[in-house]
């Protein structure tokens, strides 16, 4: 039997790649940044002071993603998850959401251990993202684009997929306004397409006014499914208990006491 290849799929033209960055994307850039600037500052005190009563360790925590064609930076972020979070649990969650296309959800909605308590709701807000703000004054992201992905998650792409790094990545995008977790990841993918291929000013400035009312829709969403796993899990009070081996008779005790 004969195998489809990626390269026997027929593709859309796109048309050709957008440039890495025209003159009124950053200006829009900048303007947002300095409006924001006092907000991160603050939050930086705030988020400061709850990371080191709910969990020891640094503030700020970055990671290499991936950007402009494939270029990778370090993208920074408010730590939300313990130190010795598990990134494994992620990948495989990643790649079960890959191949079933199912909806988007975070593992924050199944009330991730690895979060530091609190945590979701900075994550649900996208204050976490604040940080940010420092790549895209250096270049490397804007305020609007497809979010930076993670390197292998990059490397399992298709290469027709790639096309979502034409354009730099972005706090918030198309994709975020326009269902996020509640789309697929082929849906995310021609969506983050769409507008490396078609972006415009007035696009820019819509997606920004969009995104407020999408965080409060995530928000909401987040919460009703961290409810409904808290429902769908069984109190530690109903969990079966085994006695513990060290207080088991062994097989010589009772040879002895029998003896």
């Amino acid at each position: 039997m004969q195998s489809v290849t990626d390269h026997d799929i027929v593709r859309p033209n796109l048309g050709p790649p957008a440039d890495i960055s025209p003159g009124w994307k950053r200006t829009i850039d900048l303007a947002c940044c300095l409006a924001a600037l006092p907000l991160l500052a603050l939050l930086t005190v705030v988020v400061a002071l709850l990371t080191r009563i709910a969990s020891p360790g640094p503030v700020f925590f970055m990671q290499e993603r991936v950007g402009y064609r494939g270029r990778r930076f370090l993208c920074y972020k408010f730590r939300t998850m313990k130190c010795s979070a598990d990134t494994s649990l992620h990948q495989n969650h990643l790649d079960e959401l890959i191949r079933t296309n199912a909806p988007m959800t975070k593992m924050d909605s199944r009330r991730d251990s690895r979060l530091i308590p609190g945590a979701w709701l900075l994550r649900a807000t996208g204050l976490d993202e604040l940080p940010q703000i420092i790549n895209i004054l250096r270049g490397e992201m804007s305020v609007v684009g497809p979010r930076p992905c993670l390197v292998y998650e990059f490397e399992k792409y298709l290469p027709w997929q790639k096309a979502r790094t034409d354009t730099q990545p972005g706090l918030t995008g198309l994709w975020q306004v326009s269902g996020k977790n509640r789309l697929t990841f082929e849906q995310m993918i021609q969506l983050d397409i769409e507008y490396a291929r078609t972006r415009t000013p007035w696009l820019d400035l819509k997606i920004i006014l969009l995104t407020v009312p999408a965080l409060i829709l995530q928000v909401s969403d987040t919460r009703k499914a961290r409810k409904a796993a808290a429902l769908a899990t069984p109190p530690r009070s109903m969990a079966p208990r085994e006695t513990p081996l060290v207080n088991r008779p062994s097989l010589h005790t009772k040879q002895t006491q029998l003896s």
